[in-house]
Protein backbone atom coordinates (compact mmCIF):
# COMPACT_ATOMS: atom_id res chain seq x y z
CA UNK A 1 0.00 0.00 0.00
CA UNK A 2 1.12 3.94 -0.44
CA UNK A 3 1.90 5.77 2.37
CA UNK A 4 -0.26 9.12 2.30
CA UNK A 5 1.34 12.50 3.65
CA UNK A 6 0.36 11.96 7.01
CA UNK A 7 0.51 8.17 7.68
CA UNK A 8 4.11 6.94 6.68
CA UNK A 9 5.11 3.63 7.87
CA UNK A 10 7.36 3.80 11.01
CA UNK A 11 9.67 1.62 9.54
CA UNK A 12 11.03 3.38 6.73
CA UNK A 13 11.58 6.67 9.34
CA UNK A 14 11.23 10.22 8.36
CA UNK A 15 10.73 10.82 4.47
CA UNK A 16 14.45 11.78 2.79
CA UNK A 17 16.40 10.75 0.22
CA UNK A 18 14.06 9.55 -3.03
CA UNK A 19 11.19 10.83 -1.97
CA UNK A 20 12.56 14.44 -0.46
CA UNK A 21 13.99 14.61 -3.81
CA UNK A 22 10.56 14.16 -5.45
CA UNK A 23 8.80 16.17 -3.60
CA UNK A 24 10.71 19.26 -3.98
CA UNK A 25 10.66 18.53 -7.39
CA UNK A 26 7.09 18.61 -7.62
CA UNK A 27 6.64 21.60 -5.62
CA UNK A 28 9.13 23.71 -8.16
CA UNK A 29 7.14 21.83 -11.25
CA UNK A 30 3.98 23.19 -10.33
CA UNK A 31 3.95 25.18 -6.72
CA UNK A 32 0.09 25.64 -6.93
CA UNK A 33 -0.22 21.86 -6.75
CA UNK A 34 1.99 21.28 -4.11
CA UNK A 35 -0.22 24.05 -2.12
CA UNK A 36 -2.83 21.81 -2.76
CA UNK A 37 -1.74 18.78 -1.89
CA UNK A 38 -1.03 19.79 1.59
CA UNK A 39 -4.06 21.66 2.06
CA UNK A 40 -6.23 18.79 1.08
CA UNK A 41 -6.89 17.52 4.71
CA UNK A 42 -6.18 13.93 3.92
CA UNK A 43 -4.88 12.98 7.80
CA UNK A 44 -2.27 15.85 8.19
CA UNK A 45 -0.30 15.66 11.74
CA UNK A 46 0.25 18.57 14.39
CA UNK A 47 3.02 18.96 12.52
CA UNK A 48 0.95 20.66 9.31
CA UNK A 49 -0.22 22.83 11.69
CA UNK A 50 2.92 24.07 13.27
CA UNK A 51 4.73 25.22 10.39
CA UNK A 52 1.45 26.74 9.30
CA UNK A 53 2.11 24.69 5.32
CA UNK A 54 -1.37 23.37 5.44
CA UNK A 55 -3.43 26.38 4.91
CA UNK A 56 -4.38 27.56 2.00
CA UNK A 57 -5.06 31.55 2.56
CA UNK A 58 -1.20 31.74 4.36
CA UNK A 59 -0.11 33.09 1.60
CA UNK A 60 3.20 30.54 1.02
CA UNK A 61 3.09 27.88 -1.66
CA UNK A 62 4.38 24.97 0.64
CA UNK A 63 5.13 21.30 -1.49
CA UNK A 64 4.37 18.35 0.13
CA UNK A 65 5.40 16.93 3.42
CA UNK A 66 6.50 20.08 4.82
CA UNK A 67 9.70 20.48 2.35
CA UNK A 68 10.63 23.78 0.55
CA UNK A 69 11.42 23.53 -2.81
CA UNK A 70 14.70 24.61 -4.08
CA UNK A 71 15.84 27.59 -6.37
CA UNK A 72 15.39 31.04 -6.06
CA UNK A 73 12.42 32.77 -4.62
CA UNK A 74 10.47 34.40 -7.53
CA UNK A 75 10.28 30.67 -8.76
CA UNK A 76 9.04 29.37 -5.56
CA UNK A 77 5.88 32.15 -6.36
CA UNK A 78 7.32 34.74 -4.27
CA UNK A 79 8.88 38.11 -5.99
CA UNK A 80 12.86 39.06 -4.77
CA UNK A 81 13.41 41.92 -2.20
CA UNK A 82 15.02 43.86 -4.81
CA UNK A 83 11.32 43.36 -6.94
CA UNK A 84 9.38 45.57 -4.32
CA UNK A 85 7.12 44.46 -1.90
CA UNK A 86 3.75 42.84 -3.93
CA UNK A 87 6.07 43.36 -6.78
CA UNK A 88 6.19 40.18 -9.26
CA UNK A 89 8.72 40.46 -11.87
CA UNK A 90 6.87 40.62 -14.97
CA UNK A 91 8.47 38.64 -18.14
CA UNK A 92 6.45 41.49 -20.63
CA UNK A 93 6.47 44.90 -21.86
CA UNK A 94 8.97 46.59 -23.55
CA UNK A 95 12.83 47.49 -22.43
CA UNK A 96 13.85 50.71 -22.59
CA UNK A 97 17.22 49.96 -24.56
CA UNK A 98 17.19 53.26 -26.47
CA UNK A 99 17.12 55.37 -23.67
CA UNK A 100 20.16 53.09 -22.03
CA UNK A 101 22.02 52.79 -25.12
CA UNK A 102 22.11 56.76 -25.19
CA UNK A 103 23.14 56.56 -21.46
CA UNK A 104 25.86 54.36 -22.29
CA UNK A 105 27.27 56.44 -25.03
CA UNK A 106 27.11 59.34 -23.47
CA UNK A 107 29.26 57.60 -20.26
CA UNK A 108 31.63 56.10 -22.55
CA UNK A 109 31.99 59.29 -25.10
CA UNK A 110 31.85 62.38 -21.51
CA UNK A 111 34.48 60.01 -19.88
CA UNK A 112 36.56 59.83 -22.75
CA UNK A 113 36.98 63.58 -23.21
CA UNK A 114 36.90 63.98 -18.90
CA UNK A 115 40.08 61.90 -18.77
CA UNK A 116 41.95 64.16 -20.82
CA UNK A 117 42.12 66.67 -17.99
CA UNK A 118 43.22 64.21 -15.53
CA UNK A 119 46.12 62.66 -16.49
CA UNK A 120 47.40 61.39 -13.29
CA UNK A 121 44.06 58.54 -13.46
CA UNK A 122 44.48 55.54 -14.75
CA UNK A 123 43.83 54.81 -18.07
CA UNK A 124 40.43 53.50 -19.85
CA UNK A 125 40.77 49.67 -19.79
CA UNK A 126 38.43 47.18 -20.86
CA UNK A 127 37.76 47.14 -17.04
CA UNK A 128 36.90 50.71 -16.93
CA UNK A 129 34.84 50.39 -19.98
CA UNK A 130 33.39 47.18 -19.02
CA UNK A 131 31.84 49.42 -15.52
CA UNK A 132 30.73 52.47 -17.75
CA UNK A 133 28.55 49.96 -19.71
CA UNK A 134 27.65 48.23 -16.52
CA UNK A 135 25.21 50.82 -15.13
CA UNK A 136 23.28 51.54 -18.46
CA UNK A 137 23.05 47.82 -18.91
CA UNK A 138 20.93 47.47 -15.45
CA UNK A 139 18.95 50.43 -16.46
CA UNK A 140 17.12 48.11 -18.71
CA UNK A 141 15.24 46.80 -15.64
CA UNK A 142 14.72 50.30 -13.92
CA UNK A 143 10.99 49.60 -14.50
CA UNK A 144 10.46 46.16 -13.74
CA UNK A 145 12.79 46.20 -10.55
CA UNK A 146 13.50 49.80 -9.61
CA UNK A 147 15.38 48.65 -6.64
CA UNK A 148 18.03 46.12 -7.98
CA UNK A 149 18.45 49.21 -11.02
CA UNK A 150 19.33 51.79 -7.96
CA UNK A 151 21.04 49.62 -5.71
CA UNK A 152 23.61 47.88 -8.84
CA UNK A 153 23.96 51.12 -10.90
CA UNK A 154 25.31 52.47 -6.70
CA UNK A 155 27.72 49.78 -6.70
CA UNK A 156 29.10 49.92 -10.18
CA UNK A 157 30.04 53.93 -9.41
CA UNK A 158 31.76 53.00 -6.56
CA UNK A 159 33.70 50.46 -8.10
CA UNK A 160 34.61 52.67 -10.34
CA UNK A 161 36.03 55.62 -8.01
CA UNK A 162 37.17 53.08 -5.81
CA UNK A 163 38.97 51.48 -9.32
CA UNK A 164 40.17 55.34 -8.92
CA UNK A 165 39.32 56.11 -12.91
CA UNK A 166 38.92 59.57 -13.79
CA UNK A 167 35.66 61.26 -12.95
CA UNK A 168 33.06 61.78 -15.62
CA UNK A 169 29.32 60.94 -16.41
CA UNK A 170 29.60 57.54 -14.40
CA UNK A 171 26.87 59.53 -12.29
CA UNK A 172 24.65 59.55 -15.19
CA UNK A 173 23.37 55.82 -14.62
CA UNK A 174 22.67 56.30 -10.78
CA UNK A 175 20.60 59.74 -11.50
CA UNK A 176 18.55 57.78 -14.03
CA UNK A 177 17.62 54.74 -11.65
CA UNK A 178 17.08 56.55 -8.74
CA UNK A 179 14.39 58.81 -10.95
CA UNK A 180 12.87 55.68 -11.80
CA UNK A 181 12.86 53.94 -8.01
CA UNK A 182 11.05 57.22 -6.84
CA UNK A 183 8.59 57.30 -9.39
CA UNK A 184 7.48 53.83 -8.92
CA UNK A 185 7.23 54.56 -5.61
CA UNK A 186 10.58 53.12 -4.15
CA UNK A 187 12.21 56.20 -2.20
CA UNK A 188 13.50 54.71 0.63
CA UNK A 189 15.59 52.41 -1.58
CA UNK A 190 16.32 55.24 -3.85
CA UNK A 191 18.09 57.28 -0.64
CA UNK A 192 19.26 54.57 1.09
CA UNK A 193 21.16 54.09 -2.72
CA UNK A 194 22.51 57.42 -2.95
CA UNK A 195 23.23 57.14 0.81
CA UNK A 196 25.28 54.84 0.03
CA UNK A 197 27.65 55.93 -2.78
CA UNK A 198 27.89 59.13 -0.74
CA UNK A 199 29.12 57.57 2.19
CA UNK A 200 31.56 55.06 -0.31
CA UNK A 201 33.07 58.54 -1.64
CA UNK A 202 33.76 59.48 1.69
CA UNK A 203 35.63 56.50 2.77
CA UNK A 204 37.16 56.23 -0.90
CA UNK A 205 38.67 60.06 -0.90
CA UNK A 206 40.09 60.48 3.12
CA UNK A 207 40.59 57.09 4.43
CA UNK A 208 41.00 53.67 1.67
CA UNK A 209 42.61 55.91 -1.00
CA UNK A 210 46.12 55.07 0.63
CA UNK A 211 45.63 51.43 -0.64
CA UNK A 212 43.42 51.97 -3.77
CA UNK A 213 44.57 53.51 -7.48
CA UNK A 214 46.08 55.69 -8.29
CA UNK A 215 49.58 55.33 -5.85
CA UNK A 216 50.60 58.20 -4.58
CA UNK A 217 47.03 60.05 -4.38
CA UNK A 218 46.07 62.30 -2.19
CA UNK A 219 43.04 62.87 0.38
CA UNK A 220 40.08 64.51 -1.60
CA UNK A 221 39.01 67.94 -0.83
CA UNK A 222 35.71 68.82 1.41
CA UNK A 223 35.15 70.86 -1.27
CA UNK A 224 33.97 68.25 -3.49
CA UNK A 225 32.31 66.47 -1.10
CA UNK A 226 29.92 68.86 -0.68
CA UNK A 227 29.87 69.19 -4.79
CA UNK A 228 28.76 65.53 -4.47
CA UNK A 229 26.14 66.10 -1.46
CA UNK A 230 24.69 68.97 -3.57
CA UNK A 231 24.57 66.79 -6.53
CA UNK A 232 22.89 63.78 -4.56
CA UNK A 233 20.68 66.47 -3.16
CA UNK A 234 19.66 67.41 -6.60
CA UNK A 235 18.91 64.10 -7.84
CA UNK A 236 16.64 63.45 -4.77
CA UNK A 237 14.94 67.15 -5.64
CA UNK A 238 14.62 65.75 -9.11
CA UNK A 239 12.84 62.46 -8.26
CA UNK A 240 10.34 63.55 -5.90
CA UNK A 241 9.12 66.32 -8.30
CA UNK A 242 9.18 63.73 -10.93
CA UNK A 243 7.28 61.64 -8.74
CA UNK A 244 4.99 64.50 -7.21
CA UNK A 245 4.44 65.58 -11.29
CA UNK A 246 3.31 61.42 -11.95
CA UNK A 247 0.93 61.74 -8.86
CA UNK A 248 -0.52 64.59 -10.09
CA UNK A 249 -0.92 63.71 -13.71
CA UNK A 250 -2.35 60.29 -12.85
CA UNK A 251 -4.70 61.88 -10.41
CA UNK A 252 -6.12 64.50 -12.85
CA UNK A 253 -6.81 61.34 -15.17
CA UNK A 254 -9.11 59.60 -11.90
CA UNK A 255 -10.41 62.73 -11.77
CA UNK A 256 -11.23 63.32 -15.48
CA UNK A 257 -12.18 59.40 -15.72
CA UNK A 258 -14.54 59.66 -12.37
CA UNK A 259 -16.19 62.75 -14.50
CA UNK A 260 -16.80 60.98 -17.56
CA UNK A 261 -18.66 58.06 -15.39
CA UNK A 262 -20.89 60.75 -13.59
CA UNK A 263 -21.61 62.32 -16.92
CA UNK A 264 -22.62 59.04 -18.39
CA UNK A 265 -24.27 58.33 -14.94
CA UNK A 266 -26.34 61.52 -15.48
CA UNK A 267 -27.32 60.56 -18.74
CA UNK A 268 -28.82 57.14 -18.17
CA UNK A 269 -30.41 58.60 -15.34
CA UNK A 270 -31.70 61.53 -17.29
CA UNK A 271 -33.13 58.94 -20.24
CA UNK A 272 -34.14 56.58 -17.55
CA UNK A 273 -36.76 59.13 -16.42
CA UNK A 274 -37.53 60.21 -19.48
CA UNK A 275 -38.42 56.50 -20.69
CA UNK A 276 -40.56 56.15 -17.33
CA UNK A 277 -42.26 59.43 -17.56
CA UNK A 278 -43.20 58.67 -20.92
CA UNK A 279 -44.44 55.28 -20.89
CA UNK A 280 -46.00 55.52 -17.13
CA UNK A 281 -48.20 58.02 -18.23
CA UNK A 282 -49.21 56.66 -21.71
CA UNK A 283 -49.53 52.72 -20.57
CA UNK A 284 -52.23 53.93 -17.77
CA UNK A 285 -54.17 56.33 -20.39
CA UNK A 286 -54.08 52.91 -22.76
CA UNK A 287 -54.76 50.74 -19.72
CA UNK A 288 -57.80 52.80 -18.27
CA UNK A 289 -59.08 53.28 -22.36
CA UNK A 290 -58.61 49.14 -23.02
CA UNK A 291 -60.42 48.73 -19.78
CA UNK A 292 -63.63 50.90 -21.22
CA UNK A 293 -62.97 49.14 -24.72
CA UNK A 294 -63.39 45.87 -23.17
CA UNK A 295 -66.46 46.67 -21.19
CA UNK A 296 -68.50 48.41 -23.57
CA UNK A 297 -67.64 46.53 -26.88
CA UNK A 298 -70.95 45.07 -27.00
CA UNK A 299 -73.34 47.35 -25.03
CA UNK A 300 -71.72 50.70 -26.58
CA UNK A 301 -69.74 49.56 -30.01
CA UNK A 302 -69.28 53.80 -31.03
CA UNK A 303 -67.66 54.12 -27.19
CA UNK A 304 -65.33 51.42 -27.44
CA UNK A 305 -64.20 52.47 -30.79
CA UNK A 306 -63.83 55.71 -29.14
CA UNK A 307 -61.60 54.16 -26.32
CA UNK A 308 -59.48 52.31 -29.29
CA UNK A 309 -58.42 55.60 -31.11
CA UNK A 310 -57.40 57.36 -27.76
CA UNK A 311 -55.52 54.00 -27.40
CA UNK A 312 -53.94 54.35 -30.88
CA UNK A 313 -53.44 58.22 -30.53
CA UNK A 314 -51.22 57.41 -27.08
CA UNK A 315 -49.68 54.71 -28.39
CA UNK A 316 -48.46 57.02 -30.90
CA UNK A 317 -47.65 59.89 -29.38
CA UNK A 318 -45.45 57.49 -26.87
CA UNK A 319 -43.34 55.75 -29.61
CA UNK A 320 -42.76 59.01 -31.28
CA UNK A 321 -41.14 60.17 -27.64
CA UNK A 322 -39.25 57.29 -27.27
CA UNK A 323 -37.88 56.82 -30.17
CA UNK A 324 -36.90 60.63 -29.64
CA UNK A 325 -35.13 59.28 -26.43
CA UNK A 326 -33.81 57.20 -28.31
CA UNK A 327 -32.07 58.90 -31.04
CA UNK A 328 -30.39 60.51 -28.71
CA UNK A 329 -28.38 57.21 -28.08
CA UNK A 330 -27.66 56.34 -31.54
CA UNK A 331 -26.33 60.21 -32.69
CA UNK A 332 -24.33 61.44 -29.57
CA UNK A 333 -23.87 64.63 -29.50
CA UNK A 334 -26.55 65.54 -31.92
CA UNK A 335 -29.53 68.17 -31.35
CA UNK A 336 -33.34 65.90 -31.27
CA UNK A 337 -35.32 65.95 -34.36
CA UNK A 338 -37.93 67.38 -32.64
CA UNK A 339 -38.45 69.82 -29.53
CA UNK A 340 -38.86 68.51 -25.81
CA UNK A 341 -42.27 69.16 -24.40
CA UNK A 342 -42.99 71.62 -22.29
CA UNK A 343 -45.51 73.83 -20.11
CA UNK A 344 -46.80 75.28 -23.78
CA UNK A 345 -47.97 71.62 -24.16
CA UNK A 346 -50.09 70.89 -20.88
CA UNK A 347 -53.79 71.52 -23.05
CA UNK A 348 -52.29 68.20 -25.03
CA UNK A 349 -51.78 66.41 -21.59
CA UNK A 350 -55.09 67.65 -20.08
CA UNK A 351 -56.83 66.77 -23.09
CA UNK A 352 -54.91 62.51 -22.45
CA UNK A 353 -56.18 62.64 -19.27
CA UNK A 354 -59.81 63.43 -19.80
CA UNK A 355 -59.52 60.64 -22.45
CA UNK A 356 -58.25 58.38 -19.84
CA UNK A 357 -61.94 59.49 -17.65
CA UNK A 358 -59.59 62.41 -16.14
CA UNK A 359 -61.26 65.71 -15.54
CA UNK A 360 -58.31 68.49 -14.86
CA UNK A 361 -59.23 71.82 -13.82
CA UNK A 362 -56.16 74.42 -15.48
CA UNK A 363 -55.50 77.39 -13.62
CA UNK A 364 -52.38 79.99 -13.62
CA UNK A 365 -51.74 83.15 -11.39
CA UNK A 366 -49.03 85.85 -12.28
CA UNK A 367 -46.97 86.04 -15.44
CA UNK A 368 -45.85 83.43 -17.51
CA UNK A 369 -41.73 83.75 -18.39
CA UNK A 370 -40.05 81.92 -20.67
CA UNK A 371 -38.19 78.96 -19.41
CA UNK A 372 -35.35 77.24 -20.19
CA UNK A 373 -35.58 74.05 -22.17
CA UNK A 374 -34.54 71.97 -19.31
CA UNK A 375 -36.31 73.40 -16.88
CA UNK A 376 -39.65 73.98 -18.68
CA UNK A 377 -39.03 70.04 -19.86
CA UNK A 378 -39.05 69.10 -16.03
CA UNK A 379 -41.84 71.61 -14.93
CA UNK A 380 -44.17 69.23 -17.70
CA UNK A 381 -42.78 66.01 -16.62
CA UNK A 382 -43.95 66.61 -13.54
CA UNK A 383 -47.24 67.25 -13.74
CA UNK A 384 -47.19 64.65 -16.49
CA UNK A 385 -45.93 62.09 -13.31
CA UNK A 386 -48.78 64.06 -11.00
CA UNK A 387 -51.41 63.25 -12.99
CA UNK A 388 -50.81 59.45 -14.38
CA UNK A 389 -50.34 59.13 -10.83
CA UNK A 390 -54.10 60.03 -9.91
CA UNK A 391 -55.19 58.07 -12.89
CA UNK A 392 -53.09 55.01 -11.80
CA UNK A 393 -53.86 55.19 -7.92
CA UNK A 394 -57.13 57.67 -6.79
CA UNK A 395 -60.20 56.99 -7.07
CA UNK A 396 -61.28 61.35 -8.03
CA UNK A 397 -62.03 61.34 -11.07
CA UNK A 398 -61.17 65.19 -11.21
CA UNK A 399 -57.97 66.86 -11.01
CA UNK A 400 -56.70 70.50 -10.20
CA UNK A 401 -53.64 71.74 -11.47
CA UNK A 402 -52.51 75.64 -10.37
CA UNK A 403 -49.24 77.28 -11.80
CA UNK A 404 -48.36 80.52 -9.54
CA UNK A 405 -45.80 82.12 -11.17
CA UNK A 406 -43.41 84.61 -9.55
CA UNK A 407 -40.35 86.29 -10.83
CA UNK A 408 -38.09 84.17 -8.66
CA UNK A 409 -39.65 80.69 -8.42
CA UNK A 410 -42.15 78.41 -10.49
CA UNK A 411 -44.63 76.96 -8.23
CA UNK A 412 -46.64 73.72 -9.43
CA UNK A 413 -49.50 72.44 -7.58
CA UNK A 414 -51.99 68.99 -8.30
CA UNK A 415 -54.27 68.42 -6.09
CA UNK A 416 -57.11 65.36 -6.37
CA UNK A 417 -59.86 64.72 -4.17
CA UNK A 418 -60.63 61.30 -4.40
CA UNK A 419 -59.20 58.47 -2.13
CA UNK A 420 -56.09 56.51 -2.80
CA UNK A 421 -56.62 52.48 -4.48
CA UNK A 422 -54.80 49.29 -4.36
CA UNK A 423 -55.29 48.24 -7.76
CA UNK A 424 -52.23 50.10 -9.16
CA UNK A 425 -48.72 48.27 -10.24
CA UNK A 426 -46.78 51.00 -9.17
CA UNK A 427 -46.68 53.17 -6.28
CA UNK A 428 -49.21 51.66 -3.85
CA UNK A 429 -51.41 53.11 -1.58
CA UNK A 430 -49.19 55.61 -0.76
CA UNK A 431 -47.93 56.60 -4.15
CA UNK A 432 -44.55 56.38 -3.98
CA UNK A 433 -43.55 55.97 -0.55
CA UNK A 434 -44.35 52.37 0.42
CA UNK A 435 -44.47 50.27 -2.87
CA UNK A 436 -41.80 50.19 -5.51
CA UNK A 437 -42.55 52.75 -7.94
CA UNK A 438 -40.24 55.85 -9.33
CA UNK A 439 -42.55 58.31 -9.85
CA UNK A 440 -42.23 60.76 -6.95
CA UNK A 441 -38.44 60.17 -6.54
CA UNK A 442 -38.41 61.24 -10.39
CA UNK A 443 -40.23 64.49 -9.67
CA UNK A 444 -37.74 65.06 -7.00
CA UNK A 445 -34.79 64.72 -9.30
CA UNK A 446 -36.03 66.44 -12.01
CA UNK A 447 -36.65 69.40 -9.14
CA UNK A 448 -33.32 68.69 -7.26
CA UNK A 449 -31.47 69.33 -10.87
CA UNK A 450 -32.63 73.05 -11.04
CA UNK A 451 -32.33 73.47 -7.19
CA UNK A 452 -35.85 72.80 -7.03
CA UNK A 453 -38.13 70.58 -4.08
CA UNK A 454 -41.23 68.50 -4.54
CA UNK A 455 -43.63 67.69 -1.86
CA UNK A 456 -45.86 64.61 -1.82
CA UNK A 457 -48.64 63.60 0.63
CA UNK A 458 -52.31 63.48 1.43
CA UNK A 459 -53.60 67.12 2.51
CA UNK A 460 -55.93 67.62 5.97
CA UNK A 461 -59.13 67.71 4.86
CA UNK A 462 -58.87 64.74 2.57
CA UNK A 463 -57.47 63.48 -1.21
CA UNK A 464 -53.69 63.69 -2.22
CA UNK A 465 -51.11 67.01 -3.41
CA UNK A 466 -48.02 67.30 -5.08
CA UNK A 467 -46.23 70.81 -4.89
CA UNK A 468 -43.44 71.42 -6.96
CA UNK A 469 -41.14 74.69 -6.57
CA UNK A 470 -38.58 75.28 -9.11
CA UNK A 471 -36.21 78.61 -8.98
CA UNK A 472 -36.28 80.54 -11.73
CA UNK A 473 -32.53 81.85 -13.42
CA UNK A 474 -30.45 79.28 -11.60
CA UNK A 475 -28.83 76.76 -13.46
CA UNK A 476 -28.94 73.08 -13.58
CA UNK A 477 -27.46 71.32 -11.18
CA UNK A 478 -27.61 73.54 -8.37
CA UNK A 479 -28.61 72.44 -4.94
CA UNK A 480 -31.37 73.61 -3.06
CA UNK A 481 -30.80 75.35 0.14
CA UNK A 482 -31.59 74.52 3.40
CA UNK A 483 -33.44 76.29 5.79
CA UNK A 484 -30.38 76.95 7.90
CA UNK A 485 -28.95 78.55 4.32
CA UNK A 486 -31.99 80.50 3.59
CA UNK A 487 -32.14 82.15 7.14
CA UNK A 488 -34.44 82.64 9.25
Amino acid sequence: MHDSPGERDPRRGPAGGRDRDAAAGLAAADPADGAAHTSGGTGCGPADGATGSGTAGSGRRWPPYGHRPFGPPWLRGRAPWWAGEGEEPSGGGRLPWRSSVAVAVVQLVGTRFAAHDQPARPDLGPFAIALLLAGPALLLVRHRHPRLAVFGTAVVALVYLGAGYPYGPVFLSVAIACLAAVAAGRRIAAWSALGLLWAGHLLIGHWLYRWLPPSGDGPASWGLELGVAAWATAIVAASELVRVRREQWARERAERAAAARRRADEERLRIARELHDVLAHSISVINVQAGVGLALLDQDPEQARTALTTIKAASKEALGEVRQVLDTLRTSGAAPRSPAPGLDRLGELTEQAASAGLTVELAEEGRRAALPPGTDLAAFRIVQEALTNIVRHSGSRTARVRLRWSPDELELRVDDDGPATTDGAGEGTTRGTAGGGNGLVGMRERAAAFGGTVEAGPRPDGGFRVLARIPLGRPAGTVAATPEEEGP
